[in-house]
């Protein structure tokens, strides 16, 4: 256990095995350095989000870092910078999949029409998100736990046809 409440471990290549596996894993136990063609230090911490999904259960999130030093990357810290990542692949996700669609590309023809239909895309994000929060607000409800896809349905059933997929 590292101070930080995180703890160190090993990756290990999957084929390998036996004897060679076993020495690894002392290597790693005494600390030696490792041939990263083959195994890896890591360090893995858990924490634990309350309620996210508004169903009563907490969810338990469980990182893997090469940052073995806690003095570099404490386990708060890079907790808190995990859970940045996934909001911003989230964001990610409502962009690519579900307000362009799956395996669309951009239909503009040229870089500057691109760059205008990409613009398009982020202020339509924007104000999807603008409205699920003002809601979520009204609702007296934290703005996670309205989903995207459901408030891009609502808002292409209210605008129609001139908000097309």
């Amino acid at each position: 256990m590292v101070a930080d409440g995180s703890w160190r471990s090993v990756f290990i290549d999957p084929d390998i095995s036996g004897r060679t596996r076993e020495k690894i894993i002392e290597a790693a136990r005494c600390g030696r350095d490792l041939d990263p063609g083959r195994a890896r230090h890591v360090r893995v911490l858990r924490y634990e989000v309350p309620d996210r999904a508004g169903n009563g259960k907490d969810e338990m999130i469980t990182v893997v870092t090469t940052i073995t030093d806690y003095r570099q990357g404490a386990a708060e810290a890079l907790a808190r910078a995990y859970h940045e990542r996934r909001e911003h692949e989230t964001g990610n996700a409502q962009l690519k999949t579900y307000l362009r669609g799956p395996g669309k590309v951009l239909r503009s023809g040229s870089p500057e029409l691109a760059e205008q239909e990409i613009w398009g895309y982020l202020l339509t994000r924007y104000a999807i998100s603008a409205l699920t929060c003002t809601a979520a607000t009204n609702a007296g409800i934290g703005p996670d736990r309205v989903k995207f896809t459901r408030t891009l349905r609502i808002v292409r059933r209210a605008v129609g046809p001139a908000f097309p997929p």
